[in-house]
């Protein structure tokens, strides 16, 4: 968390109030949920009407998903048809699979060898079945590979046949120019954990006029479509959070493409048959085609949990970009669907950049990688003998 989100948070949980109260603590917790609702709607494009507080993204994607779903179908129910890309975040990909349990028709769209959709796949859905689409997902920037979507040319696809889009965000506000009225899209999900904020506080930013079908019932807060006792606490750290993130946004993008790039090549140099996923580095931050802090790569004859240990317990945190379901490693969904070998797939490594990381840390990595690439390539021999 930055500093200044956590002195915000400390200083509101020491008051007492529920902003569904009359009484004054009451109306002073209001007060501050109702600023920080401004402010977040402020720095993502968004009117302080659009965006609905919740327990952050996976709860967001949750609504989005399953609330545009139940109301589309409702009005119409031929619509059952639910378009999400291959390598969306579990986030998005659970909820939709779990409707397709209930009988809706989910198609995942494809990509291509570095994670960008397929915009003639999703046309030809869009031709072949309009009338049939309740919403299209599509993430804003990929969590694991760091690709940038072309949101605006799926806004404009889907939008010609009234299909509303929503996008995971997730990774995208607070890391690149976001600006939601701009974007087109009907709900956009954003949590304040990725750029500063609390862990457990998001928001599904929606536009006003879109049909939405409560995932949680009971005290009606939110517009309705998110019962609960708003957080104002987590408001206020996750509104001064990405109000930092975007004012410092320009030179923070900067700084991290350099660094990020600098990574890239001293990668390259350390370990040569190491394989970049995702879009190429050097490119300007405008237009960027992938996040700025973010390098996925896969290493040969690896294994992506052993490297992840092994670096590990040299003081690096890293991950594999991997789930791991029942303790069986598994390969990334996201790199099976760019086409990336099973076998390959599993010696995936997740290198984040943010605001706290400097050339040292980039530095110390390098350092130790190439030793650590061998002791996982050595252990892999071991393992397949």
């Amino acid at each position: 968390m930055h500093p200044a989100a956590v002195e915000a948070m400390v200083e509101e949980l020491g008051r007492a109030g529920n902003a569904s109260s009359l009484h004054g603590p009451g109306r002073a917790a209001r007060r501050v949920v109702e600023e920080s609702r401004e402010l977040v709607a402020e720095r993502l494009g968004a009117r302080a009407s659009d965006v609905v507080l919740t327990g952050g993204g996976t709860e967001a994607d949750n609504l989005a998903v399953k609330g545009i779903f139940w109301s589309r179908v409702a009005d119409d129910p031929r619509r059952r048809r639910v378009l999400v890309s291959a390598v969306e975040h579990h986030a998005v990909l659970d909820p939709a699979d779990w409707l397709a349990s209930q009988g809706a028709d989910v198609v995942r769209l494809p990509v291509d060898a570095v994670g960008r959709l397929d915009l003639a796949a999703l046309a030809a859905e869009l031709d072949a079945h309009g009338d049939e689409i309740a919403l299209v997902s599509v993430l804003w920037a990929n969590n694991e590979i760091g690709t940038v979507q072309p949101v605006a040319e799926v806004v404009a696809l889907a939008g010609a046949l009234g299909v509303p889009v929503h996008s995971d965000a997730v990774q995208a506000a607070g890391h690149l120019g976001v600006d939601f009225a701009a974007s087109g899209l009907d709900a956009m999900t954003v949590t304040a954990h990725k750029l500063g904020g609390p862990v457990g506080v998001g928001a599904l930013v929606v536009r006003r006029g879109l049909a939405l079908t409560p995932v949680l019932h009971g005290g009606g807060q939110e517009r309705g479509v998110r019962s609960g006792t708003v957080d104002a606490a987590g408001a206020r750290a996750f509104a001064v959070a990405l109000d930092l993130a975007v004012r410092s946004l320009p030179a923070e993008s900067l700084r991290l493409t350099s660094l990020r790039d600098e990574l890239v090549a001293g990668l390259r140099r350390a370990v040569p048959d190491v394989v970049l996923r995702g879009p190429e580095v050097g490119a300007t931050v405008d237009g960027v085609p992938r996040l700025p802090g973010n390098v996925h790569v896969t290493l040969p004859g690896c294994e992506g949990d052993s490297l992840m240990y092994l670096l590990d317990s040299r003081g690096i945190a890293c991950s594999t970009g991997s789930a791991c379901q029942a303790g069986v490693p598994r390969p990334s969904h996201v790199l099976l669907a760019c086409g990336v070998d099973p076998i390959v797939a599993r010696g995936a490594l997740r290198l984040s950049l943010g605001r706290t990381s400097t050339r040292a840390d980039v530095d110390a990595l390098l350092a130790v990688l190439p030793e650590v690439v061998e002791r996982a390539r050595a252990a892999g021999m071991a393992s397949a003998r």
